[in-house]
């Protein structure tokens, strides 16, 4: 019988630690991941959190699909980091302590975009940026370098600075049926039987592989 791998091994590659798969890792109640996502980072994988995902003091939540795979220097940046700005000054000057800190009432209430949520089988390239309640659609890739400020199709291609959208991968009505598929919520072991048609087969070819208590 053909075996999975295991989604519950921080490094599943162990001749190479720069990778490590991040649900096992997280621990913040504020960042969920789905299964087999994994970041990929020569200095250290695992401060993925701290390094990682940037001012996030909540409420709102990172959230991560499964199979996505997570290039060198993914930066997440987090509702945490807004400033007012709808007055002379962005400068925080309450957190700064002394008599300042007596207009804290001035921070409250910033604007808020809510969670950020990826989808599954997204593809992130070296040293990203994703700002504060971008939702990224299944299937997407965003170009190394990119800095994303607005929600990605399922399926785009993103790059640049505001990235921008290149080209989306498959026609509407082919993503429609590949979404139908959702090929990342079929059982581990049915994966494994069917690895070579995900990556490189067709959608018909997908559709005939969907098991049997989806078809229903």
């Amino acid at each position: 019988m053909p075996v999975p791998a295991d989604p519950t091994v921080l490094d599943p590659m162990p001749e190479q630690p720069r990778v490590v798969l991040l649900k096992p890792l997280v621990k913040s109640p504020l960042i969920e991941v789905g299964e087999y996502s994994y970041y990929d980072d020569p200095e250290d994988p695992t401060a993925f959190e701290t390094r990682n995902v940037l001012y996030h003091y909540g409420p709102e939540k990172l959230v991560i699909g499964k199979f996505c795979a997570l290039g060198t220097g993914v930066r997440f940046i987090m509702n945490g980091a807004n400033h007012r700005m709808d007055g002379p000054s962005t400068f925080p000057f309450p957190t700064m302590g002394g008599s300042w800190s007596e207009h804290f009432d001035l921070l409250t209430g910033l604007p808020n975009r809510g969670d950020t949520v990826v989808g599954n089988d997204v593809w992130f390239g070296y040293g990203t940026t994703v700002m504060p309640g971008v939702r990224i659609g299944h299937g997407a890739i965003i170009g190394s370098g990119a800095v994303v400020t607005t929600d990605v199709p399922d399926y785009g291609i993103v790059g640049g600075n505001p990235a921008r959208l290149i080209r989306t991968r498959y026609s509407d009505k082919d993503v429609a049926r590949l979404l139908a598929v959702a090929w990342w919520d079929w059982p581990a072991e049915h994966i494994t039987e069917h690895v070579r048609t995900i990556m490189s087969g067709t959608i018909a070819g997908l559709e005939a592989a969907v098991p049997e208590a989806r078809r229903m």
